[in-house]
């Protein structure tokens, strides 16, 4: 053994064993730190936490492999993310519906959204947009849309990539705002919604910018309105639904999760890292591509917005009195 090795030896046995874990935490990441994905491989979750991962791994010098953990309705992955250790190196790409949506919808899903995580960052958000099919449906604005659904009660129908997903509860808090009946009509995924919009199948739904942009550009469905406070720069003449019916708000959002229990210098330098990733313009560039927008922020901030989302969500469904599959 080399003089330099003993000497290192020696001093770390002269600490106390309580210094030792914070050492490890100071040298964090000393190996590669799994990012876990609830969902199939090239979807927005998966393809923001590649991004997200490359930026992380070349700024800390440790890979971020994805592992992609899909079922259940994001429940495998989020509960192989909360039985972790919570060493820092196991965190996850969490979603409106994994730690909002779907907890509310069912209390057995294995893993409290809240207690059994901390939430790291925000990192993006990607509205969804209210089409409809120009060919079935006269209305041109949101107002128009529910005088037509009030003066069709039941009638008019809208698509969603199932029960209990985002665009499904998205249908149903507009249910609720507006004090409207539609009829749900669920499909496995988002494609074969839109298509059945686009077809004429359905008369409308809910959908995320990145696949309801180029159908609304290329005018196979009419955009009414979109669900969150600000107007996009993608579509500048498109209205928020809040402009008529206020507070109305629906989008996917993304952040990064670790174990509860986790230590706090790693959260706060991993929450520091992901702050300096989104800064980036090729990660804007990135973002922008897939219709979203940067979600920044910092691990206190992100708690309290997870624990509003879970409330609001878990609101939703018990009014629309919706339940699980199965």
């Amino acid at each position: 053994m080399t003089a330099p090795r003993r000497s290192i030896l020696a001093g770390l046995a002269a600490l106390p064993l309580a210094r030792l874990p914070a050492i490890a935490q100071e040298n964090w990441p000393s190996r590669p730190v799994r990012l876990v994905v609830p969902f199939p491989p090239g979807g927005p979750a998966d393809i923001l936490a590649r991004a997200l991962g490359q930026k992380l791994g070349d700024r800390l010098g440790q890979g971020f492999p994805v592992d992609n953990r899909p079922g259940a309705g994001t429940a495998i992955g989020t509960v192989a993310t909360a039985q972790a250790a919570p060493d820092g190196y196991t965190i996850m790409i969490g979603t409106v519906s994994s730690h909002a949506m779907n907890p509310g919808l069912n209390p057995k899903v294995g893993y409290d959204p809240v207690a059994d995580f901390v939430p790291v960052a925000g990192v993006a958000t990607v509205p969804f947009y209210l089409v409809v099919n120009p060919a079935k449906v006269p209305a041109r604005s949101v107002g128009e849309f529910v005088a037509l659904a009030k003066a069709r009660p039941g009638r008019l129908t809208y698509a969603s990539a199932g029960n209990g997903t985002s665009n499904h509860l998205a249908g149903e808090f507009l249910k609720i705002s507006a004090g409207i009946d539609l009829l749900h009509i669920p499909f496995r995924g988002s494609a074969p919604a839109l298509n059945a919009v686009v077809s004429g199948e359905c008369d409308a739904m809910f959908d995320l910018s990145i696949t309801a942009l180029p159908q609304i550009g290329a005018g196979t469905v009419r955009a009414l309105g979109i669900a969150v406070p600000m107007r996009s720069t993608q579509a500048p003449d498109v209205p928020a639904i809040s402009e008529t019916l206020k507070g109305f708000e629906a989008s996917a959002w993304f952040g990064v999760f670790a174990p509860a229990r986790t230590p706090a210098p790693i959260v706060a330098k991993l929450a520091a890292e992901i702050g300096t990733a989104l800064d980036a313009d090729d990660m804007r560039a990135r973002l922008a591509q897939q219709g979203a927008d940067p979600l920044k922020m910092a691990s206190g901030p992100f708690a309290e917005f997870v624990r509003a989302e879970h409330a609001r969500w878990a609101g939703v469904i018990r009014d629309a009195k919706i339940q699980p599959d199965g």
